[in-house]
């Protein structure tokens, strides 16, 4: 049973006007946005593993979108956030392009299953491009976590 992004991801955990211009500032804003989800979650720790992973090529897949991700021992679950910046971010994409839409994710360290299941899941999600400016268009949290809704019902 794969769950779904609105299921793992907090309404709160949702910024809809990021306000970094790049990489490192964006990694960080989303990490607080985790962060004030759930405080017993170590900022530095989360942004440090974040940092590990974009060191093996960034995770910013195209179409303006990222998908930063680690693994984090101690955590019980898969935990998302997700970011939206109207200007671009330059996430160092694979199609040079700056990145809009962001979903963070940070999964326990034993799990490989479901951590691999909801990067699939996000990305098949933002391949479409109606999804992406859907997103895009969204005023404000509540919007943006609407549209995430409607999408998954409809998969």
């Amino acid at each position: 049973m794969s769950m779904k992004i609105s299921e793992l991801l907090d309404s709160k955990a949702i910024v809809a006007d990021l306000q970094a211009r790049d990489k490192q500032r964006a990694l960080e804003e989303l990490t607080d946005a985790l962060v004030a989800c759930d405080l017993s979650l170590d900022r530095d720790e989360v942004i440090a593993v974040l940092q590990e992973r974009e060191k093996l090529g960034s995770t910013g897949i195209g179409d303006g979108v990222a998908i930063p991700h680690g693994k984090l021992a101690g955590i019980p679950e898969l935990m998302l956030a997700f970011g939206r910046s109207r200007a671009g971010v330059n996430f160092e994409s694979m199609d040079g392009q700056p990145a809009h839409l962001f979903f963070l994710l940070i999964a326990p360290e034993e799990s490989v299953g479901v951590h691999l299941k909801t990067l699939a899941r996000i990305s098949k999600l933002l391949k479409d491009a109606a999804v992406r400016q859907k997103l895009l268009d969204a005023e404000g949290q509540d919007a943006i976590y609407q549209a995430i809704l409607d999408e998954e019902a409809q998969a």
